[in-house]
């Protein structure tokens, strides 16, 4: 959550540090604030609301320093107002801090702090370290040793924190030199040409250079316009590995689309053709991954799987619980990486994890790796990010490849974890009981996927009309069976995150186990009906349905012969392999819930009170 961005260099800071800013914005956030080093002081531009108020905002003050730091803030201590928007400056003007994370200790600090004379001006967490590295700063002798002052202030003040931060730090003393830190929250040096940029997202950075340092936990970078250097809190020295992003600033804008969900929506075969690319075998019967560190006779020796992930990623490891168990035989426990550590469940021996994010920086489920490791079990991650802290931190993984996700709502990135985890399930099936026309058969599939997309994103005008008809509700059902189920939940929660409708998700059978008791002419019904075995069951679920007047989308396969009248309304999706329904069904809920959205006005790529990445607990 929230967004950083530090400059050092020989350009203005203003600018560098609005146009980062403006590329953080769908992370999520509430308010904004720039701070810029000038004339011996530091300038403070900030307010609550979205990037551009902080624009205008800063027009009226004259920012021409060459360093300066800026920062998009969701609140977590205290309300959305001006004075809690970072930047924070030390009561004694000394000092200007930009964060993210949660403080746990902050309390204390405070306490200790207002008994030697420091005041406060906001309700957060933050302001407290400011005026805790301005403390140190005061005791710490001018020259001592030969250290760097402002630098080993940040330090001391660092090991008395408690919690999660990254931080970017000013000094009015160094008034070309900032320094920055990171534990559990993602922040990233861009390396460029006599300038440095600290960031919490490399999008922040791009358009300035594709260099960049991946910052560890632990580690404090010190920035001047020609040099950096990188160090631990207990100083001892890091020799940084300069890493080179792989996509441009092109890529993280919405071209010709209105939002950057239905770009990302639309994205979604070429994703998934990226997901794929060189992982099959020579013989074309099964899945190849280069990164898992994994031997296949150690996979043999796997008797359970656990999945941990949080949202989306949640469903998308539902569904692969599906078809490893359906293909491989092999059973997959699912968690929330929320609830693993904390409730202490019991562990088979022989047990493997897999946790999934796009970003790579979800606190929860980073925690639930740590956690998986810290008792001795291998831990492979599945994710987007290249560099990120669950890449760096898994003992193995797979790189999604779909290039950057800016929407909030996660599209492309959830079909393409559907993607990872229908491969696995493939490489899992071919070394235990699958054979090698069945595998044959199941890879083909699989590259098939996009043009299936293709032709179910084709319904898009059809379900814009849907959707202007659906709009007005303020409660709905999704409802599936088998692998549709997780795809029920993942549409229920796209309606909730993008367009503020009431929908919950349920397996298709359950309806009559409690839910069905919500049905009336004001409640429509989204329906997973594919045909099949079980779809004879899914419309006796339909019918109860209408019998009570609830209004029926239906989502079916060709080849689906539904009643006549049963469904008000039906989108028909290809007919799929089981591996690959998911994720083409994923379509017709993804542009729903996108026109709903837009046809009730919301903001669709920077919904209310969500983050794009969730980097507290």
């Amino acid at each position: 959550m929230c967004g950083i961005v530090g400059y050092v260099g020989k350009q203005k800071a203003v600018s560098i540090l609005l146009e980062g800013l403006k590329r953080l914005e769908y992370r999520g956030y509430d308010s904004a604030g720039v701070c810029v080093l000038q004339g011996g002081k530091l300038d403070v531009a900030k307010k609550a609301g979205r990037v551009a108020n902080l624009v205008k905002e800063a027009a009226t003050h004259r920012l021409n320093g060459t360093t300066g730091i800026g920062h998009t803030r969701w609140a977590t201590h205290g309300g959305v107002t001006d004075a809690n928007a970072h930047p924070h400056v030390s009561s004694d003007g000394k000092f200007a801090l930009i964060h993210n994370g949660v403080i746990e200790n902050y309390a204390q600090m405070k306490r200790f702090l207002l008994e030697k004379g420091y005041t406060f001006q906001s309700e957060t967490d933050t302001e407290v370290l400011c005026n805790l590295i301005a403390y140190h700063y005061a005791k710490e002798p001018a020259g001592n040793h030969g250290t760097n002052r402002f630098l080993e202030s940040v330090r001391k003040a660092l090991g008395h924190v408690e919690g999660t931060y990254g931080i970017a730090v000013l000094c009015v003393d160094y008034p070309s030199e900032l320094v920055a830190a990171r534990k559990a929250s993602p922040l990233i040096l861009g390396v460029g040409d006599e300038e440095y940029i600290v960031a919490s997202d490399a999008s922040a950075l791009v358009s300035r250079t594709q260099n960049v340092v991946y910052l560890k936990d632990g580690e404090i970078v010190h920035l001047t316009p020609k040099t950096f250097s990188i160090t631990t809190l207990d100083q001892a020295d890091v020799s940084p590995v300069v890493d080179r992003i792989t996509w441009s600033v092109t890529d993280a804008d919405k071209g010709d689309f209105a939002h950057f969900m239905e770009k990302e929506i639309f994205e979604q075969p070429v994703a998934l053709e990226n997901t794929m690319r060189g992982r099959f075998s020579e013989d074309g019967s099964t899945a190849n991954f280069g990164g898992l560190n994994v031997t296949a006779a150690e996979f043999r020796q796997i008797d359970r799987f656990l999945f941990c992930a949080c949202g989306t990623a949640w469903h998308a490891c539902l569904v692969t619980e599906h078809l490893i168990e359906r293909f491989a035989r092999i059973p997959v426990e699912v968690d929330y990486a929320s609830e693993f550590r904390y409730r202490n469940a019991p562990l088979h021996s022989n047990t493997l994890f897999f946790v999934i994010s796009q970003s790579g920086e979800t606190i929860d489920t980073l925690a639930a790796l740590r956690e998986a490791k810290r008792k001795g079990y291998k831990a492979l991650a599945i994710n987007n990010v290249v560099g990120s802290s669950l890449a760096r931190e898994a003992d193995g993984g797979i790189y999604q490849h779909v290039g950057p996700e800016i929407g909030v709502a996660s599209t492309k990135a959830f079909t393409s974890q559907i993607m990872v985890g229908a491969m696995v399930a493939l490489y899992l099936a071919r070394m235990r009981d699958m054979s090698f026309s069945d595998g044959v058969e199941y890879v083909n599939a699989l590259k098939g996927a996009p043009a299936l997309v293709r032709q179910a994103l084709a319904q898009a005008p059809k379900i814009r009309e849907i959707a202007k008809r659906y709009a007005k509700y303020h409660d709905m059902l999704f409802l599936g069976r088998l692998s549709l189920f997780p795809l029920a939940l993942e549409g229920a929660l796209k309606l909730k995150e993008i367009s503020y409708i009431h929908a919950e998700g349920y397996p298709a059978a359950e309806m009559k186990h409690g839910p069905i008791a919500l049905i009336s002419d004001k409640c429509p019904s989204v329906f997973f009906a594919p045909a099949g075995d079980i779809f004879p069951k899914i419309v006796s679920s339909m019918q109860e349905i209408k019998a009570r007047k609830g209004p029926i989308i239906a989502i079916v396969t060709e080849g689906a012969d539904l009643p006549p009248g049963l469904a008000d309304e039906v989108i028909t999706i290809p007919h799929c392999h089981e591996a690959v329904l998911p994720m083409v069904a994923a379509i017709p809920v993804q542009l729903l819930s996108y026109y709903i959205a837009v046809e009730r006005g919301c903001d669709v790529d920077k919904p209310r009170n969500l983050a794009k990445s969730v980097t507290v607990e």
